[in-house]
Protein backbone atom coordinates (compact mmCIF):
# COMPACT_ATOMS: atom_id res chain seq x y z
CA UNK A 1 0.00 0.00 0.00
CA UNK A 2 1.26 3.26 -0.81
CA UNK A 3 2.28 5.85 2.02
CA UNK A 4 0.18 8.53 3.31
CA UNK A 5 0.28 11.65 5.19
CA UNK A 6 -2.05 9.51 7.79
CA UNK A 7 0.67 7.84 9.90
CA UNK A 8 4.07 10.08 10.65
CA UNK A 9 7.15 7.67 12.10
CA UNK A 10 8.96 9.26 14.60
CA UNK A 11 11.90 9.62 12.21
CA UNK A 12 9.26 12.15 10.35
CA UNK A 13 8.49 13.84 13.24
CA UNK A 14 11.82 14.57 13.95
CA UNK A 15 12.93 15.71 11.03
CA UNK A 16 9.58 17.98 10.66
CA UNK A 17 10.33 19.42 14.04
CA UNK A 18 13.69 19.47 15.76
CA UNK A 19 15.71 21.61 13.21
CA UNK A 20 18.16 22.95 16.15
CA UNK A 21 19.63 19.49 16.36
CA UNK A 22 20.96 20.18 13.06
CA UNK A 23 23.96 22.08 14.64
CA UNK A 24 24.91 18.59 16.55
CA UNK A 25 27.11 15.92 15.93
CA UNK A 26 24.80 12.95 15.30
CA UNK A 27 25.84 9.09 15.55
CA UNK A 28 22.84 6.97 13.98
CA UNK A 29 21.71 3.82 14.66
CA UNK A 30 20.19 2.58 11.67
CA UNK A 31 20.15 0.17 8.83
CA UNK A 32 18.24 -0.46 5.18
CA UNK A 33 15.25 -1.10 7.17
CA UNK A 34 14.59 1.69 9.04
CA UNK A 35 12.90 4.38 6.34
CA UNK A 36 10.40 7.67 6.44
CA UNK A 37 6.87 6.41 5.48
CA UNK A 38 7.64 7.47 2.03
CA UNK A 39 10.51 4.93 1.64
CA UNK A 40 13.50 6.85 2.11
CA UNK A 41 16.19 5.77 4.08
CA UNK A 42 16.77 7.18 7.42
CA UNK A 43 19.93 8.15 7.15
CA UNK A 44 19.23 9.86 3.25
CA UNK A 45 16.07 11.55 4.95
CA UNK A 46 18.40 12.99 7.87
CA UNK A 47 21.30 14.07 5.31
CA UNK A 48 18.86 15.85 3.00
CA UNK A 49 17.43 17.81 5.04
CA UNK A 50 20.64 18.99 6.59
CA UNK A 51 21.43 17.11 9.80
CA UNK A 52 24.48 16.58 10.78
CA UNK A 53 25.26 12.64 10.80
CA UNK A 54 28.90 11.99 11.15
CA UNK A 55 28.66 8.28 11.75
CA UNK A 56 26.58 5.35 11.54
CA UNK A 57 25.81 2.07 13.55
CA UNK A 58 24.12 -1.18 12.50
CA UNK A 59 22.71 -4.10 14.47
CA UNK A 60 22.59 -7.69 13.85
CA UNK A 61 21.97 -8.23 9.46
CA UNK A 62 24.42 -5.00 9.39
CA UNK A 63 23.60 -1.58 7.69
CA UNK A 64 22.14 -3.43 4.70
CA UNK A 65 19.76 -5.51 6.72
CA UNK A 66 20.41 -8.33 4.61
CA UNK A 67 23.11 -9.72 6.48
CA UNK A 68 22.70 -13.59 7.33
CA UNK A 69 21.43 -14.26 10.90
CA UNK A 70 23.76 -14.15 13.81
CA UNK A 71 26.82 -13.75 11.26
CA UNK A 72 29.73 -11.66 12.17
CA UNK A 73 29.06 -8.26 10.56
CA UNK A 74 32.38 -5.81 9.56
CA UNK A 75 32.76 -2.31 10.14
CA UNK A 76 32.63 -0.98 6.55
CA UNK A 77 31.79 2.49 4.24
CA UNK A 78 28.20 3.48 4.11
CA UNK A 79 27.66 3.28 0.11
CA UNK A 80 24.74 5.33 0.22
CA UNK A 81 26.16 8.62 2.67
CA UNK A 82 29.82 7.71 2.34
CA UNK A 83 30.10 7.59 6.19
CA UNK A 84 31.85 4.97 8.55
CA UNK A 85 29.96 2.15 9.88
CA UNK A 86 30.59 1.07 13.44
CA UNK A 87 28.88 -2.70 13.88
CA UNK A 88 27.52 -3.32 17.00
CA UNK A 89 27.55 -6.94 15.66
CA UNK A 90 31.14 -7.82 15.92
CA UNK A 91 33.73 -8.24 18.00
CA UNK A 92 31.00 -6.11 20.11
CA UNK A 93 27.75 -5.42 20.54
CA UNK A 94 28.12 -1.80 22.17
CA UNK A 95 29.85 1.29 21.08
CA UNK A 96 32.94 2.42 23.24
CA UNK A 97 34.32 5.55 24.17
CA UNK A 98 36.27 5.90 21.23
CA UNK A 99 32.91 5.16 18.93
CA UNK A 100 31.32 8.60 20.99
CA UNK A 101 34.23 11.06 21.71
CA UNK A 102 33.14 12.80 18.52
CA UNK A 103 29.43 12.92 18.82
CA UNK A 104 27.03 14.71 21.11
CA UNK A 105 23.63 12.82 21.33
CA UNK A 106 22.89 9.42 19.67
CA UNK A 107 19.78 8.71 17.52
CA UNK A 108 18.25 5.55 17.51
CA UNK A 109 15.57 4.55 14.25
CA UNK A 110 15.47 1.13 13.99
CA UNK A 111 12.06 -1.14 13.90
CA UNK A 112 11.42 -3.41 16.10
CA UNK A 113 8.53 -6.55 15.48
CA UNK A 114 7.42 -7.13 19.21
CA UNK A 115 9.29 -10.74 19.55
CA UNK A 116 11.57 -10.85 22.42
CA UNK A 117 14.46 -12.75 20.75
CA UNK A 118 14.22 -10.00 17.57
CA UNK A 119 17.89 -8.45 18.09
CA UNK A 120 17.41 -5.01 17.15
CA UNK A 121 15.87 -4.16 20.80
CA UNK A 122 19.13 -5.34 22.51
CA UNK A 123 21.20 -3.62 20.46
CA UNK A 124 19.18 -0.49 21.97
CA UNK A 125 19.88 -1.90 25.32
CA UNK A 126 23.45 -1.67 24.32
CA UNK A 127 23.11 1.89 23.45
CA UNK A 128 21.46 2.93 26.31
CA UNK A 129 23.90 1.21 28.73
CA UNK A 130 26.68 3.34 26.55
CA UNK A 131 25.05 6.33 26.86
CA UNK A 132 24.63 5.86 31.17
CA UNK A 133 28.77 5.29 30.83
CA UNK A 134 29.30 7.74 29.02
CA UNK A 135 27.08 10.40 29.40
CA UNK A 136 25.92 10.86 25.88
CA UNK A 137 22.02 11.91 25.25
CA UNK A 138 19.87 9.74 23.31
CA UNK A 139 17.02 10.09 21.24
CA UNK A 140 14.46 6.81 19.91
CA UNK A 141 12.52 7.54 17.18
CA UNK A 142 9.35 5.43 17.29
CA UNK A 143 7.75 2.72 15.16
CA UNK A 144 4.70 0.92 15.40
CA UNK A 145 4.66 -2.73 16.92
CA UNK A 146 3.87 -4.73 13.69
CA UNK A 147 1.70 -6.82 16.03
CA UNK A 148 -0.36 -4.07 17.58
CA UNK A 149 0.56 -2.80 21.15
CA UNK A 150 -2.91 -4.99 22.74
CA UNK A 151 -1.21 -5.65 25.70
CA UNK A 152 -3.92 -8.05 26.14
CA UNK A 153 -2.23 -10.15 23.03
CA UNK A 154 1.09 -10.17 25.12
CA UNK A 155 2.57 -13.67 25.73
CA UNK A 156 5.38 -15.05 27.55
CA UNK A 157 7.23 -16.73 29.29
CA UNK A 158 8.86 -14.10 30.84
CA UNK A 159 12.76 -14.44 30.71
CA UNK A 160 14.48 -16.32 33.71
CA UNK A 161 17.33 -13.62 33.12
CA UNK A 162 19.53 -15.92 35.68
CA UNK A 163 19.47 -18.63 33.74
CA UNK A 164 18.89 -17.66 29.93
CA UNK A 165 19.66 -14.15 29.82
CA UNK A 166 21.55 -13.74 26.20
CA UNK A 167 21.13 -11.13 23.52
CA UNK A 168 18.48 -12.83 22.42
CA UNK A 169 16.66 -11.90 25.60
CA UNK A 170 18.49 -9.87 27.58
CA UNK A 171 16.01 -8.35 30.35
CA UNK A 172 12.96 -9.32 31.76
CA UNK A 173 10.41 -9.21 29.46
CA UNK A 174 7.60 -11.67 27.52
CA UNK A 175 8.39 -13.21 24.90
CA UNK A 176 5.46 -11.01 22.57
CA UNK A 177 5.61 -8.06 24.64
CA UNK A 178 3.24 -5.55 22.95
CA UNK A 179 5.00 -2.25 23.26
CA UNK A 180 6.73 0.31 20.73
CA UNK A 181 10.79 0.29 20.64
CA UNK A 182 10.25 3.54 22.67
CA UNK A 183 7.77 2.45 25.48
CA UNK A 184 10.20 -0.21 26.20
CA UNK A 185 13.04 2.47 26.22
CA UNK A 186 11.34 4.67 28.37
CA UNK A 187 10.42 1.45 30.77
CA UNK A 188 14.35 0.28 30.85
CA UNK A 189 16.08 3.53 31.88
CA UNK A 190 13.38 3.37 35.21
CA UNK A 191 13.62 -0.23 35.42
CA UNK A 192 17.16 -0.93 34.71
CA UNK A 193 18.10 2.71 36.41
CA UNK A 194 19.66 4.21 34.11
CA UNK A 195 18.83 7.63 34.34
CA UNK A 196 20.37 8.56 31.08
CA UNK A 197 18.60 11.98 28.87
CA UNK A 198 16.13 9.89 26.79
CA UNK A 199 13.76 11.47 24.45
CA UNK A 200 11.16 9.25 22.52
CA UNK A 201 9.31 10.68 19.47
CA UNK A 202 6.19 9.44 19.19
CA UNK A 203 4.59 7.98 16.12
CA UNK A 204 1.74 10.35 15.01
CA UNK A 205 -1.36 8.74 13.62
CA UNK A 206 -1.20 4.98 15.11
CA UNK A 207 -3.50 3.59 17.88
CA UNK A 208 -1.93 0.76 19.62
CA UNK A 209 -4.35 -2.08 18.91
CA UNK A 210 -3.95 -1.70 15.36
CA UNK A 211 -1.77 -4.23 13.63
CA UNK A 212 0.62 -3.37 10.54
CA UNK A 213 -1.56 -4.61 7.88
CA UNK A 214 -4.12 -2.18 8.89
CA UNK A 215 -2.04 0.49 7.90
CA UNK A 216 -1.80 2.70 4.90
CA UNK A 217 1.92 1.73 4.97
CA UNK A 218 4.43 -0.50 2.99
CA UNK A 219 5.66 -2.82 5.51
CA UNK A 220 9.41 -2.61 4.76
CA UNK A 221 11.95 -6.27 5.17
CA UNK A 222 13.20 -5.87 8.51
CA UNK A 223 15.71 -8.37 7.48
CA UNK A 224 16.14 -11.37 5.50
CA UNK A 225 13.58 -13.92 7.46
CA UNK A 226 11.07 -11.29 8.22
CA UNK A 227 10.28 -10.38 4.71
CA UNK A 228 6.34 -9.06 5.56
CA UNK A 229 3.61 -8.40 7.76
CA UNK A 230 2.58 -12.44 8.02
CA UNK A 231 5.96 -13.55 8.60
CA UNK A 232 6.24 -10.90 11.56
CA UNK A 233 3.15 -12.30 13.00
CA UNK A 234 4.28 -15.80 13.00
CA UNK A 235 7.42 -15.08 13.82
CA UNK A 236 7.47 -15.11 17.79
CA UNK A 237 5.98 -18.64 17.41
CA UNK A 238 7.61 -20.45 14.83
CA UNK A 239 10.93 -18.55 15.38
CA UNK A 240 11.00 -21.09 18.48
CA UNK A 241 11.98 -23.96 15.70
CA UNK A 242 15.27 -22.31 15.45
CA UNK A 243 16.13 -24.09 19.25
CA UNK A 244 15.16 -28.09 17.13
CA UNK A 245 16.28 -29.60 14.17
CA UNK A 246 13.14 -28.91 12.29
CA UNK A 247 13.57 -26.70 9.50
CA UNK A 248 11.64 -22.85 9.99
CA UNK A 249 11.38 -22.24 6.21
CA UNK A 250 14.68 -20.35 6.11
CA UNK A 251 16.36 -21.37 2.61
CA UNK A 252 12.86 -20.94 1.02
CA UNK A 253 10.68 -17.80 -0.20
CA UNK A 254 8.46 -18.36 2.98
CA UNK A 255 10.62 -18.38 5.81
CA UNK A 256 8.20 -18.63 9.34
CA UNK A 257 5.23 -19.87 7.25
CA UNK A 258 6.02 -23.04 6.78
CA UNK A 259 8.03 -25.66 8.25
CA UNK A 260 9.34 -29.44 8.41
CA UNK A 261 12.13 -31.94 7.83
CA UNK A 262 13.19 -35.20 5.69
CA UNK A 263 11.56 -37.46 8.70
CA UNK A 264 7.99 -36.01 8.75
CA UNK A 265 4.95 -37.10 7.71
CA UNK A 266 2.79 -33.96 6.20
CA UNK A 267 -0.50 -35.20 6.16
CA UNK A 268 0.14 -36.57 9.75
CA UNK A 269 1.46 -33.54 11.37
CA UNK A 270 -0.87 -31.24 9.57
CA UNK A 271 -3.99 -33.59 10.66
CA UNK A 272 -2.77 -33.57 14.35
CA UNK A 273 -1.71 -29.96 14.33
CA UNK A 274 -5.39 -28.94 13.34
CA UNK A 275 -7.07 -31.35 15.68
CA UNK A 276 -5.40 -28.91 18.49
CA UNK A 277 -7.46 -26.38 17.54
CA UNK A 278 -5.64 -23.55 18.40
CA UNK A 279 -7.29 -20.28 17.75
CA UNK A 280 -6.79 -18.03 14.84
CA UNK A 281 -4.52 -20.54 12.57
CA UNK A 282 -4.73 -23.62 10.00
CA UNK A 283 -2.34 -26.09 8.41
CA UNK A 284 -1.96 -27.29 5.13
CA UNK A 285 0.26 -30.28 4.04
CA UNK A 286 3.35 -29.00 2.04
CA UNK A 287 6.90 -29.77 1.24
CA UNK A 288 9.98 -27.72 0.05
CA UNK A 289 13.54 -27.63 -0.04
CA UNK A 290 15.43 -25.23 1.42
CA UNK A 291 18.30 -23.55 -0.84
CA UNK A 292 20.38 -23.10 2.54
CA UNK A 293 19.95 -23.82 6.49
CA UNK A 294 18.90 -26.80 7.75
CA UNK A 295 17.95 -29.71 5.39
CA UNK A 296 20.39 -27.77 2.43
CA UNK A 297 18.94 -28.92 -1.09
CA UNK A 298 17.07 -32.02 1.00
CA UNK A 299 13.29 -32.30 0.77
CA UNK A 300 11.54 -31.35 4.00
CA UNK A 301 7.60 -32.65 4.49
CA UNK A 302 5.90 -30.56 6.92
CA UNK A 303 3.33 -27.33 7.27
CA UNK A 304 2.42 -24.32 5.63
CA UNK A 305 0.11 -21.67 7.89
CA UNK A 306 -2.72 -20.04 7.24
CA UNK A 307 -3.82 -17.53 9.49
CA UNK A 308 -7.27 -17.46 9.72
CA UNK A 309 -8.07 -14.33 12.42
CA UNK A 310 -4.83 -12.63 13.04
CA UNK A 311 -6.58 -10.70 15.98
CA UNK A 312 -7.09 -14.54 17.80
CA UNK A 313 -4.15 -15.86 17.02
CA UNK A 314 -1.99 -16.50 20.10
CA UNK A 315 1.91 -17.47 18.15
CA UNK A 316 3.67 -18.22 21.07
CA UNK A 317 0.95 -20.81 22.32
CA UNK A 318 1.14 -21.57 18.54
CA UNK A 319 5.04 -22.61 18.63
CA UNK A 320 4.98 -24.07 21.50
CA UNK A 321 2.12 -26.02 20.66
CA UNK A 322 3.98 -27.12 17.18
CA UNK A 323 7.18 -27.86 19.19
CA UNK A 324 5.64 -30.41 22.04
CA UNK A 325 3.51 -31.82 18.87
CA UNK A 326 7.25 -32.66 17.02
CA UNK A 327 8.52 -34.49 20.16
CA UNK A 328 5.64 -36.61 20.75
CA UNK A 329 5.01 -37.67 17.31
CA UNK A 330 9.14 -38.05 16.72
CA UNK A 331 10.65 -39.09 19.96
CA UNK A 332 13.54 -40.90 17.77
CA UNK A 333 13.97 -38.20 15.44
CA UNK A 334 13.56 -34.46 17.37
CA UNK A 335 16.28 -33.51 18.79
CA UNK A 336 17.92 -29.67 20.06
CA UNK A 337 20.04 -27.68 17.70
CA UNK A 338 23.23 -25.98 18.25
CA UNK A 339 22.67 -22.43 16.49
CA UNK A 340 25.68 -20.74 16.58
CA UNK A 341 25.82 -16.75 15.87
CA UNK A 342 28.89 -14.22 17.14
CA UNK A 343 26.48 -13.75 20.85
CA UNK A 344 26.40 -17.48 21.19
CA UNK A 345 29.91 -18.95 19.36
CA UNK A 346 28.77 -22.24 20.79
CA UNK A 347 25.09 -22.46 19.92
CA UNK A 348 24.23 -24.22 22.89
CA UNK A 349 21.35 -24.01 24.97
CA UNK A 350 19.24 -22.05 22.45
CA UNK A 351 15.96 -23.66 22.99
CA UNK A 352 16.30 -22.01 26.36
CA UNK A 353 17.30 -18.34 25.31
CA UNK A 354 14.97 -17.99 22.76
CA UNK A 355 12.05 -19.78 25.12
CA UNK A 356 13.49 -17.45 27.81
CA UNK A 357 12.73 -20.65 29.83
CA UNK A 358 15.29 -23.08 32.13
CA UNK A 359 14.85 -27.01 31.02
CA UNK A 360 12.21 -26.00 28.15
CA UNK A 361 13.18 -29.67 26.39
CA UNK A 362 11.87 -31.30 29.38
CA UNK A 363 8.77 -29.02 29.67
CA UNK A 364 8.25 -29.74 26.48
CA UNK A 365 8.39 -33.32 26.13
CA UNK A 366 4.97 -34.17 28.57
CA UNK A 367 2.41 -35.61 26.45
CA UNK A 368 -0.14 -33.00 24.20
CA UNK A 369 -2.77 -33.49 26.50
CA UNK A 370 -0.59 -32.47 29.47
CA UNK A 371 0.84 -29.69 28.06
CA UNK A 372 -1.96 -28.12 26.38
CA UNK A 373 -3.36 -28.01 30.22
CA UNK A 374 0.37 -26.52 31.35
CA UNK A 375 0.47 -23.52 28.21
CA UNK A 376 -1.73 -21.26 29.98
CA UNK A 377 0.51 -20.79 33.07
CA UNK A 378 3.46 -21.04 30.69
CA UNK A 379 2.40 -18.30 28.60
CA UNK A 380 1.70 -15.90 31.35
CA UNK A 381 2.35 -12.44 31.39
CA UNK A 382 1.13 -11.64 35.05
CA UNK A 383 1.99 -7.57 35.77
CA UNK A 384 3.68 -6.97 32.48
CA UNK A 385 0.73 -4.05 31.41
CA UNK A 386 0.50 -3.04 35.14
CA UNK A 387 4.58 -3.12 35.37
CA UNK A 388 4.79 -0.62 31.81
CA UNK A 389 1.25 1.39 32.43
CA UNK A 390 3.55 4.49 33.32
CA UNK A 391 5.71 4.10 30.39
CA UNK A 392 3.40 3.95 28.01
CA UNK A 393 2.82 6.44 24.81
CA UNK A 394 -0.36 5.51 22.96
Amino acid sequence: MAATNEILFGVDVFIKKNALYKNKKIGLVTNNAATTVHLELSRIAFINTGFNIVKLFSPEHGITSQGEDGIFQQNKTDEWTGLPVISLYADKLMPDENDLNDIDVIIFDLPDIGCRFYTYQWTLSYIMEACAKYNKPLIVLDRPNPLSGNLLLAEGPMLDKINCSSFIGRWDIPLRHSLTIGELSNYWNKERGLNIDLTVIPVEGWQRNQFYDELDISFVPTSPGIPDFTTALLYPGIGLLEGINVSEGRGTAMPFKICGAPFTDAIKLSKEFNQLNLPGIKSQPTSFIPAWGKYKKQTCNGLKFVITDKKELWPVKTGLSLLNLLINLYPKNISQHLFKTVANPSGENHLDKLIGVKNSWKILSVTVPEFQLQIKNLVSTEGWATDVKPFLIY
